[in-house]
């Protein structure tokens, strides 16, 4: 299966992979699917890096259902068919459990953790020794805000996590990606991308903070790669480059 624009999504994924040690020999990956077009990207990415990268390595593809009314990943399995990708999905009632149990006027935060907490216990159970997240580096700088606004603290998230009650690496190989460069791969090949039924879609902190940084970049070209850089050099949250 040929993907169109992925020698350009392939040199930021490799440079991260390499740079922060991503991936080992022998290692099984679970890809954390949830069927937008950041994960399906990482999906078809590390499937056409493992034809040559030098360290082999294994993907299995993983969607946690929330138990939305409706919800069809036939296509996605249809995909990683194509792929020669395993595919689990989880059905669990998270969406039911946020919305209508706990009523949550601010959900990420708590269906991101119940999300997570599925997807590492089935990568577990599948052999898994990482699971892969689809983030990218707009991904990365929002966060990076969100955390100094809302919280009053410098930090995002690591590049490699390691969970030691899971036993598990978690890794995140387009970081170096911009959204931008993920919605033009996207749009240049018939990804089955599902659209998110969650009610609090696009009506969240994080789409604040996109918008506010959209505006800080149109007043100050490089803003978003001056705070990434910011990072690396302050190795916040172990983002300076590996220098093994």
């Amino acid at each position: 299966m040929e993907f169109k624009g992925m020698r350009r999504m392939l040199s930021f994924t490799r440079r991260c992979v390499d740079d922060y040690g991503m991936i080992e020999d022998g290692d099984v990956i679970a890809v954390g699917v949830s069927g937008g077009k950041d994960s399906l990207t990482l999906l078809a990415v590390l499937h056409d890096l493992a034809i040559f990268y030098p360290k082999k390595f294994t993907l299995k593809a993983i969607t946690v259902d929330l138990g939305y009314e409706g919800s069809d990943y036939s296509q996605i399995a249809d995909f990683c068919r194509e792929l020669d990708v395993e595919y689990t999905v989880v059905p669990t009632q998270i969406g039911h459990v946020i919305f209508d149990v706990r009523k949550e006027t601010n959900p990420c935060a708590l269906c991101a953790k119940m999300r997570r907490g599925v997807l590492n216990e089935t990568a577990k159970e599948l052999g898994c020794n990482k699971v892969a997240l689809g983030h990218h580096f707009n991904d990365l700088v929002e966060t990076f805000m969100l955390n100094l606004i809302h919280e009053g603290r410098i930090g995002a998230y690591p590049p490699v996590t390691y969970l030691s009650r899971a036993d598990l690496k978690v890794i995140r190989p387009l970081s170096f990606a911009a959204e931008k460069d993920v919605r033009y791969f996207v749009n240049h090949n018939e990804l089955p991308i599902f659209k998110n039924p969650c009610p609090a879609d696009k009506k969240t902190q994080r789409e604040e903070v996109k918008k506010l940084i959209a505006t800080l970049e149109k007043e100050n070209k490089g803003f978003a790669h001056r705070i990434f850089g910011a990072m690396q050099k302050s190795n916040v949250d172990n983002w300076a480059k590996d220098k093994e």
